[in-house]
């Protein structure tokens, strides 16, 4: 099992429950990292959060210990951005979010507008207020079409679970009567938009991942072998309450390299 995962050339690893649990690094992670590196594989990091850029979760492994540069993190902020420019280029949006979901779209040449935006997009954030959502429902209700960058109802963080970007628009679209689009896990166009970013063919490529229900059925639906670990969310008793199967099961990443 582990010499057919090694013989993958492509690697897509969730990062949260798969390297690290907040501020730890998990078990075999800097072996699995170098290996990497020295088999000169293609991978990219993956996370559904929208707050941080990608240079910032480079200083957050790097503050671990571990050194991987800036291009090998692709966020929910990104294949947003990626989305909304193939969707409709050049367009605006009023955006409720943080610096990691602000800077992609820029750097993807949509505006920031909140009189007359073509979207609403919402990420993860700590600067959600009442006044935002006023004028998110306002601008949904003159025809601004909404996003989500991920539907997750909670995350993790230093301080304990919190909302996150699901928990967040749920109220812009009970209020509009819209139902928000998200391009994060489980949408399979996130980890598609990083399979091309690694210049893969799928049947080159491994998706490792903690969770049944975004990581797993995302890597299936993009036709992609998927690695479940159990050092996350998951237990092993948790995937028989699922109607489809990861292809492999091990308990960390560090076993690929028995």
């Amino acid at each position: 099992m582990y010499e057919k995962i090694r013989e993958k050339r492509g690697f897509i690893s969730d990062m949260d429950g798969v390297l690290y649990h907040g501020n730890n690094l998990l078990d075999g992670v800097p072996e699995f990292v170098n290996w990497l590196t020295e088999n000169e594989k293609e991978f990219i990091f993956l996370t559904n959060s929208s707050e941080r850029t990608p240079q910032e979760l480079c200083r957050k492994l790097k503050r671990m210990g571990l050194d991987v540069p800036s291009e090998h993190f692709y966020t929910s902020a990104l294949a947003t951005a990626e989305f909304l420019a193939a969707q409709n280029p050049g367009c605006s949006a009023y955006v409720i979010g943080e610096a990691g979901l602000v800077n992609a779209l820029y750097d993807e040449g949509i505006d920031m507008n909140d009189v007359n935006p073509e979207y609403v997009i919402v990420g993860d954030t700590r600067t959600y207020n009442f006044e935002k959502i006023e004028k998110a429902i306002a601008l949904v209700n003159k025809g601004a079409k909404l996003i989500g960058t991920n539907p997750d109802i909670t995350g993790p963080t230093e301080n304990g679970i919190m909302p996150a970007t699901g928990a967040l628009i749920s109220p812009i679209e009970i209020a509009t009567g819209k139902k928000a689009y998200f391009v994060g896990k489980p949408n399979p166009l996130m980890v598609r938009h990083a399979n091309k970013a690694l210049s893969c063919h799928t049947e080159e490529t491994v998706f490792i991942g903690d969770r049944m229900d975004t990581d797993i059925i995302s890597g299936l639906e993009s036709l992609i072998d998927t690695v479940l670990v159990l050092s996350g969310v998951t237990s092993e008793d948790m995937i028989k309450d699922f109607p489809y199967r990861p292809t492999y099961i091990m308990n960390g990443v560090g076993d690929i390299l028995k």
